[in-house]
């Protein structure tokens, strides 16, 4: 309702205080069949990213630790799944991923 709001306003949403460094906003790559076939055709790369983090923050976080050439970053948050632990329903956590294309020039060694 907040954001809503302040685009009626075009008023600025407030800055965030916390910065966060590269290595915690990539948590961890997300390596699946789909993933090296999106590696491999389209040079896409898929990671778990820290929740907090926006898409020009993810960029210029693979850009500094892989020392490549960021194209495009599209996000999406993962719900949790909810689970049962003997009599009680229990969810998983939300996890934020973020698909990275480069450039085609560039590639990021994984293993």
């Amino acid at each position: 309702m907040a954001k809503l709001k302040d685009m009626k306003n075009n008023t600025k949403a407030p800055e965030r205080t916390l910065k966060l460094e590269p290595h915690q906003i990539v948590i961890k790559p997300i390596v699946t069949e789909k993933g090296m076939w999106q590696v491999a055709e389209l040079n896409q790369y898929k990671f778990k990213v820290n929740p907090l983090a926006t898409k020009t923050e993810i960029k210029d976080a693979v850009q500094r630790l892989f020392e490549v050439k960021v194209v495009g970053v599209s996000t999406m948050v993962r719900k949790g799944k909810l689970r049962r632990s003997r009599f009680k329903m229990g969810r998983t956590k939300d996890v934020k991923q973020a698909i990275v294309t480069l450039a085609p020039e560039d590639k990021i060694e994984l293993f």
